[in-house]
């Protein structure tokens, strides 16, 4: 198989394996002696829903009812459950009245009632819903800045769930006393629920000091009242020993960690030796980019089995600098193609598994031996662009996007590095 086809085929398992169609089986709770309510926020959240609406074997006198927000272009057609677009990365008036209906449907359960959360990533930024205190323009603001910062996801998602009236637990608090079942595909590194979807039903360790301790270190511009807001410090997020919390069970049925599984099982079909670097990798896109490009170096000076494929996960952050267009898998892999400087056995994929990087139409591009001659030949400068952000404008240029389109799923980044003998 050839190394582009190869990639991409390694990408399209990992995905795969994360589909709500074929994963949410196996978790489907128990039907309750009330009613069952169903409320999303994320990428997959559309696609969790028509999952679950196949496998709930529903009795059509009393069909589940519901709603889930996901990003615009990423809904699929439902039976009972609505599907509701909103604006992602940075959120918007849809998703703050979606958010404000779903918690409502949480506070007319009854004892005996279910509620059924399907969340994924994205779904902090989609299901918005600022405390009374915050306007969604000023959450807005924070949203962009934080964005911007070089945070990473679990320091975003610890100021956005203390300026929400749905994250933190707060969700499950609303629901009590009836019973919540979270069903979760993990895009963060660890899996934490608590950080997935900022953890509207599950408890929250962090705290208003940790908030303001985030901001401070990213020397976040915060609207005034935001500011004001976190120091008061007045309601915290549900912790674990709430009582409103006791009837909550969370269950995460797909995660980076299963999807790199499936890659590498997929690459040993292909005869390629996997090597699994992690699934929780963070930190800044071009320093991992220069790091992976060591390690591909040094799997071939220390003769490791070849034709091999270093495989990853996690979600590394960008620190913008420039004005140009990309993501954070386009950085990675310009980064890693200068430090690799064309070498002749190596080339690569990097993806998020949603099918947007960031917030382009690409799911992430591919590198080959010749990318930075190419690039030179057609006047590119791959250095400049990757200090100007710019790597949606370089790959496009080269042909080299990976465009999938939304994949209603999202298990974070994907990377694979295939390392091939000379002979």
């Amino acid at each position: 198989m050839m190394a582009d086809k190869l990639l991409k085929h390694l990408f399209d398992a990992a995905v795969a394996a994360a589909d709500p169609i074929q994963v949410i089986e196996h978790y489907m709770p128990p039907r309750p002696k009330g009613r069952t309510a169903v409320v999303g926020f994320g990428k997959a959240a559309a696609q969790m829903a028509q999952a679950l609406e196949v496998h709930w074997l529903e009795n059509e006198s009393e069909p589940l009812s519901g709603l889930v927000i996901t990003r615009y272009g990423h809904a699929v057609p439902c039976r009972h459950i609505e599907v509701i677009e909103a604006a992602h990365p940075v959120p918007d008036v849809r998703g703050e009245e979606a958010a404000r209906r779903i918690l409502k449907c949480a506070e007319d359960l009854k004892e005996g009632d279910l509620l059924v959360c399907l969340v994924s990533g994205g779904g902090s930024a989609l299901c918005v819903l600022p405390v009374p205190e915050i306007t969604l323009s000023e959450k807005q603001a924070v949203n962009d800045a934080l964005l911007k910062s070089g945070a990473n996801i679990a320091e975003i998602n610890c100021i956005r769930k203390h300026l929400s009236a749905i994250k933190g637990g707060r969700l499950s608090a609303a629901a009590y006393p009836a019973s919540v079942v979270t069903l979760a595909i993990s895009d963060v590194p660890g899996d934490d629920p608590s950080v997935i979807a900022s953890g509207p039903t599950v408890a929250d360790p962090t705290t208003f000091t940790d908030a303001l301790d985030i901001a401070n270190r990213y020397q976040l511009a915060l609207p005034e009242s935001v500011r004001r807001y976190l120091e008061a410090g007045i309601e915290e997020s549900l912790k674990p020993d709430d009582e409103r919390l006791k009837r909550s069970s969370y269950r995460v049925i797909a995660t980076p960690g299963l999807s790199l599984d499936a890659a590498a099982q997929a690459a040993r079909k292909q005869g390629v030796h996997p090597i699994i670097l992690g699934d929780a990798i963070e930190g800044d896109a071009e320093d991992i980019g220069r790091q992976h490009a060591a390690k591909a170096i040094e799997a071939i000076n220390v003769a490791n089995k070849l034709p091999c494929v270093l495989l990853s996960s996690g979600e590394t952050t960008v620190m913008v600098r420039g004005s140009g267009r990309g993501g954070r898998n386009g950085q990675y892999l310009l980064a890693l193609s200068v430090a690799l400087k064309g070498h002749a056995q190596i080339s690569a994929i990097a993806c998020d598994t949603d099918g947007i990087d960031g917030t382009e139409d690409n799911a992430g591009a591919i590198i080959r031996s010749d990318t930075l001659d190419r690039a030179r030949n057609m006047g590119l400068d791959a250095e400049l662009f990757l200090v100007q952000n710019d790597s949606y404008g370089f790959f496009a240029t080269l042909g080299d996007l990976v465009i999938t389109g939304p994949t209603h799923t999202n298990v974070n980044d994907f990377r694979a590095i295939l390392i091939e003998s000379l002979n």
